[in-house]
């Protein structure tokens, strides 16, 4: 499955989910004194944006380490990134911090794993060895979608009491429900470079 940057922005900004995230964001930076928050939502962004690109440059060469072909990495982060989708729609919860925990968040959680999960390790590593010539492209897009994240990672609070918890949870449902799509296409289109295209 070819993706252009729109696309790939796109499906980076699915995976990564910023705004089901914001229940957890708010929880983790509610410890933490409001005039810290900034820096500290600039630096697990950092941290997490860093990570996602050491999986994106050696991506090919851990697909070269472990004998595994581009076709099955598309069907497996198709599989991934349609429990993903599954969990949104549903509203499955997943693990979340110990809200008596009163210790600033460094790496953990905000940048690994809601960031910088295995889904959004999946897709960059996905999308650097499907076309490796689309480097840069792929480094622009998920330097964008990370911004988003950082955005809305600043204003957690803000937006919640803005948009309600009502319309962040069809948001997040409607997200999974475009990102189960992909998931699909993303599995079929393995499929079909496995069965017939050798």
């Amino acid at each position: 499955m070819d993706h252009s940057f729109l696309s790939a922005f796109i499906l980076l900004l699915l995976v990564l989910d910023p705004l089901g995230s914001l229940p957890v964001f708010i929880s983790v930076l509610g410890t933490v004194p409001p005039e810290r928050r900034t820096r500290i939502a600039l630096r697990e962004t950092a941290i997490a944006l860093s990570i996602l690109l050491a999986f994106m440059f050696a991506g090919q060469g851990f697909l070269t380490l472990m004998h595994l072909s581009e076709r099955s990495l598309e069907v497996a982060g198709g599989v991934i990134l349609l429990i993903i989708a599954i969990r949104m729609i549903f509203n499955v919860e997943g693990t979340t911090p110990d809200p008596e925990q009163p210790r600033e968040p460094f790496v953990f959680p905000l940048a690994v794993p809601l960031l910088a999960g295995p889904s959004a390790m999946a897709t960059v590593l996905l999308l650097a060895s499907g076309q490796p010539e689309l480097i840069m492209t792929w480094i622009g897009a998920l330097a964008l979608a990370m911004a988003v994240c950082g955005a809305v990672l600043l204003t957690a609070n803000r937006l919640r009491d803005w948009l309600g918890a009502s319309v962040v949870l069809a948001i997040e449902k409607l997200m999974g429900l475009v990102l189960s799509a992909i998931a699909i296409e993303m599995i079929l289109a393995g499929l079909k470079r496995y069965f017939f295209e050798g």
